[in-house]
């Protein structure tokens, strides 16, 4: 790309929020990979999280933390419960922050979606197979007495009592967070995991404070927000994703405008940032509904910047450059997060960078890989030449 003389890139500015400074606007959304044992992070989560803060990222998310064991998902979840769990971090936050990002992390609670196969396992409920490796299910909970779907896992609804008890282990695990030496905390109540189950009337029949209308149904989310931020420390941001709507280009369900009052209630109670994804209330939270194209959540999150001021990360298709820079400077985002393409190509936010004309000299890169690639330049011109 030839940007012209005047081209500046937001994607590649700094962004301060509380007492955090974002090096750029890009993120490495939380990707679960279901290879904890039970709940501890291991050398696998160091070399899969370290080399996105070497590929460029401004923050990097740990996949969805459980904030109690039956909050898994499956049986390889990464948990953040205990101290035990916040020690096995240390090492991972020690080396993104060292590398120059933000070690962020997502603490969450599957909800009805827990008690699970990993997904090259077959990614439905836990059957034979799974309990001759050792693998059995485990007592799950709801909003209500619902199933996911058919033959899938009946929850318990939960008590009032125990609603408390489990917003209890969000701020535990918030402080977990914190002692493991994270940056950035994000609450996940997306994708048909307990808190979305609470936000959306389809997934919540309660007839008491926690159900029925709008407010009654963001009362889990909103409470929860509340004693997360009580706990974490002040100078640090905090983010809830949502599920924008609960199912893209259909009136079904949780919406848009649904969500725009949640997001001004969340900015009330001191977050940060809401991260605009969508979907995942009565399927897999990954699961495709047809073709997409790039950056297809933008308009989600446009909607509540400029209607509640609070600042926004969209996630989803994010593949190029351009793509994200629009999201920034159309008033979309204030930050880009970056999932599976990241997998693919881990130095994304490095590449994106030259893409838009900046970091000629690779001087972002880690000095272990910018002397190499410095002197490789000529090479090319050499070639273009011959």
């Amino acid at each position: 790309m030839s940007p012209s003389d005047d081209f500046s890139a937001l994607l590649f500015s700094p962004l301060d929020i509380r007492g955090v400074r974002f090096r750029n606007r890009t993120v490495i959304s939380p990707m679960c990979t279901y290879s904890a044992t039970d709940g501890l992070a291991n050398d696998w989560h160091l070399v899969h999280l370290g080399k996105f803060a070497l590929g460029g990222a401004a923050a990097v998310f740990t996949e969805a933390a459980a904030v109690e064991p039956r909050g898994k998902i499956t049986h390889g979840d990464l948990g953040i419960w205990s101290s035990d769990h916040a020690a096995a971090l240390k090492p991972v936050t020690n080396f993104i922050r060292r590398n120059g990002a933000l070690p962020s992390i997502q603490i969450a609670h599957a909800g009805r979606k827990a008690s699970m196969q990993r997904p090259w396992q077959g990614n439905g409920p836990l059957d034979d197979t799974d309990r001759a490796r050792g693998e059995d299910i485990w007592d799950i909970v709801a909003a209500s007495a619902e199933p996911v779907k058919s033959g899938w896992l009946m929850p318990a609804e939960l008590s009032v009592s125990a609603i408390s008890d489990i917003q209890k282990n969000f701020a535990s695990a918030a402080g977990h967070a914190a002692d493991a030496g994270f940056e950035v905390l994000e609450i996940h109540s997306a994708h048909g995991y307990l808190a979305h189950s609470f936000l959306s009337p389809l997934s919540n029949h309660r007839n008491d404070a926690y159900g029925g209308d709008l407010a009654g149904r963001m009362r889990f989310t909103l409470e929860t927000a509340e004693k997360v931020r009580a706990v974490w420390p002040n100078d640090k941001p905090l983010f809830v994703r949502i599920s924008s709507v609960d199912v893209d280009g259909a009136d079904e369900g949780w919406g848009l405008a649904d969500s725009v009052a949640l997001a001004g209630e969340l900015k009330a109670r001191g977050v940060d940032v809401v991260d605009c994804s969508s979907g995942g209330i009565a399927g897999l939270a990954t699961s495709s509904q047809g073709p997409r194209e790039q950056g297809f959540r933008g308009p989600y999150g446009a909607r509540i910047r400029s209607e509640t001021g609070v600042a926004t990360m969209v996630v989803g298709l994010v593949l190029d450059a351009r793509v994200a820079e629009d999201l920034l400077v159309s008033g979309a985002a204030d930050l880009v997060a970056v999932g599976r393409e990241a997998l693919y190509n881990p130095n994304w936010p490095h590449h994106m960078a030259r893409d838009l004309g900046v970091d000629a000299d690779y001087a972002e890169w880690p000095e272990q890989y910018g002397w190499w690639l410095v002197r490789r330049e000529p090479l090319f011109k050499e070639a273009s030449d011959d």
